[in-house]
Formats: C-alpha cells, sequence, structure tokens
C-alpha cells in the first residue's frame, strides 16, 4: 500500500498571535510524523501553488483578486470576527488548495494508492466570493473540481466529519447531482448551517446529507451514524473518489468543540471511510485536513489516519477516554429518532 503525503513549508507565514487556526498545528502534525518513523514510509509530495484558473474553477475572480492585493501591503485584514489574511496568506492558501489537488492527481495517476494532505489554512467553510470560518480557499472542492475537469470523474463523494457544518463545500455543490456531500456536525453550533431538511436544490436534490448531532455526541453515536446512515447512501451512490474533511475538533479535548469523540473513535471512522473507498472505488480516497485546535488531539489524530491509510490498526492516543459525562449509550432514545428521520427524507429503508 502506497500512501502519498502531501504537505507545504510556508505555513508559519499565514499565522496570527492568539489565534485558534495557527501555524503550530502543522508544526505538531510535522513533528509528530518525524518523532514517530511515518515520513519514511510515506510518498512524500510538496505542494504547488494552485493555479489561477484551477482556483477560478470555484472562486470569483473579484475576491481572489481581493486576496492577491494583500501581497506587499503593511496590513491584512479580517473577514468578519474570525478568519484573517495576511499579506502573504493568498500564496499560502494558494499551497494549501495545491495540496488537495495534487493529492487528487496522485490517487488518480495511480501514483500512490491514497493520500492524505496536511495543509493549512483549512478550507470547507470558504464561499465562493467570500472567506469565513478560518478558511480562504475551498481546498476539497477544489480538488473535486479539479477531479471533474481534469480526470473527468463523474461521481465524488464528500465526507466532512467536522466539528463545524462545511457551509461552504456544501453551498458549492447543492445543486450538482454528481458530488455526494455528507456531513456530520454539532448543531445548534457555527456557523448555523446544515440542517437534516437541506438536502440539495433541482438535479442536485438528495446528494446533500446532514447529520446534525448535539453536543456531547460520541465515538458510539458516529458508529450509528455511519452505519445508518453514511454506508447506505455511499453504496447507493456508488463514487469513483472520495475524499474527507477531516476535522479533529471533535474531539472532547478540543478548545472549540463540544462533542466527546476519541481518537479511537477517529481511527473508527477513518478505517471505514477507507473501508468504502475499497468497496466503492477501488480505493480511491483523499484525507485533507481542517480543524482541530488541540496540538496533541490534530497530530495523533493525523498520524493514526496515516497508519490506517497504510493498513495498519495502530493507533496513537496520548489523551485517552473523556472522564466528565455520561456515555451515549445513556442518551440512546433520544438520538434514534434523528437518524430515523434523517433515513426517512433519504429514503435509506
Amino acid at each position: 500500500m502506497t500512501t502519498a503525503y502531501i504537505t507545504h513549508t510556508r505555513s508559519p507565514e499565514h499565522d496570527l498571535p492568539g489565534h485558534p487556526e495557527h501555524a503550530g498545528r502543522l508544526a505538531a502534525i510535522h513533528a509528530l510524523f518525524e518523532s514517530s518513523g511515518i515520513t519514511d514510509r510515506l510518498h512524500n509530495l510538496m505542494a504547488e501553488p494552485a493555479a489561477e484558473d484551477q482556483l477560478r474553477l470555484v472562486h470569483a475572480p473579484e475576491y481572489l483578486a481581493a486576496l492577491a492585493a494583500l501581497a506587499g501591503k503593511e496590513r491584512g485584514l479580517m473577514f468578519g470576527s474570525d478568519t484573517y489574511a495576511l499579506p502573504p496568506s493568498y500564496e499560502v492558501a494558494r499551497l494549501s488548495a495545491g495540496a488537495a489537488l495534487l493529492a487528487v492527481d496522485t490517487v488518480l495517476a495511480g501514483a500512490a494508492d491514497n493520500a492524505l494532505a496536511a495543509a493549512r489554512p483549512p478550507g470547507h467553510h470558504a464561499l465562493p466570493d467570500l472567506a469565513m470560518g478560518f478558511c480562504l480557499l475551498a481546498n476539497v472542492a477544489l480538488a473535486v473540481r479539479h477531479a471533474q475537469a481534469v480526470h473527468q470523474v463523474e461521481r465524488i463523494m464528500i465526507v466532512d466529519y467536522d466539528v463545524h457544518h462545511g457551509n461552504g463545500t456544501q453551498a458549492i455543490f447543492y445543486p450538482d447531482p454528481d458530488v455526494l456531500y455528507v456531513s456530520t456536525h454539532q448543531s445548534p453550533f457555527y456557523p448555523g448551517t446544515g440542517a437534516i431538511g437541506d438536502t440539495g436544490v433541482g438535479e442536485g436534490l438528495g446528494a446533500t446529507v446532514n447529520v446534525p448531532l448535539p453536543a456531547g455526541t460520541d465515538d458510539a453515536a458516529l458508529a450509528a451514524v455511519f452505519e445508518q446512515v453514511v454506508w447506505p447512501v455511499a453504496r447507493r451512490f456508488q463514487p469513483e473518489l472520495m475524499l474527507v474533511s477531516v476535522g479533529f475538533d471533535c474531539h472532547w479535548d478540543d478548545p472549540l468543540g463540544g462533542m466527546l469523540v476519541t481518537l479511537e473513535g477517529y481511527r473508527h471512522m477513518s478505517a471505514e471511510l477507507i473501508g468504502m473507498a475499497q468497496d466503492l472505488c477501488a480505493g480511491r480516497i483523499v484525507f485533507v485536513l481542517e480543524g482541530g485546535y488541540n496540538l496533541d488531539a490534530v497530530a495523533h489524530g493525523m498520524l493514526n489516519v496515516a497508519y490506517a491509510l497504510l493498513g495498519e490498526d495502530t493507533i496513537s492516543d496520548p489523551l485517552g477516554e473523556p472522564a466528565r459525562v455520561r456515555r451515549w449509550t445513556d442518551r440512546q432514545p433520544s438520538l434514534a429518532p434523528r437518524l430515523a428521520q434523517i433515513r426517512e427524507v433519504h429514503k435509506l429503508d
């Protein structure tokens, strides 16, 4: 099994002191990969910046021009209250998008069986004409459009299990019947989108599957979601390629999220998706980093994804189990109707 690992070296240039989405996230991943020895077992590639014409597959030219205009300025700007762009940020974001594009190219060319892109800033909140939620460019969405335009892949499945709903990814593909977008996310929570009834529009009706989950959701709950929702919609859709927006802010010790997922729970989800890809699309799957703001959780979480992509059951977990609340099995009756509703909306019975 050959796993491509794609990253870039300019992450420290996009860094705002005190902000949760900072360069230390990627540095922690790189340091753990080196100390664990896994780097030498991966097919290591450095991203090139996504080209302007590639970015225009998703983003408005005026928006890209506004980001590019920051270069050489003395100070950056804020999009809303949470998303920063510094003078070098556009170039760093182009590298982050380029990492996702290269991951798709590498897998579809057969140079690797699967791929892991570790780059920042993240992307699943970015809209065609607006940065938000720490995201500047829609990395996964750009990779999907690239796979469609360059590789003529017809059916692509995105699974997003960041704690926040990927409103940008959803908006980009909402009318597209050839892209299945599946999101599990905490709700109510930022950005306030991702309701069960949001299922697409026009020809894309039914190709958006939202699984909003309450704070306190844990490993067992997400395992049930995968068994009752994610697997059935994937089998029905029959993707040719899968991309995963992987956010580690569902972890119980994340400073921003309110879920109770462990690193073992994340390992299970990764293994399920890899198995899904092996069953449905010859193993063609690409994981792309999104959120996660506990440095241990994001670093060990990415390491465990790499192990899983290599076909191993190894797990690295220095954080263990949450100790502060009841397990999901005590709340199962309240979640069962929600899963039943999702199955009814998407005609999974």
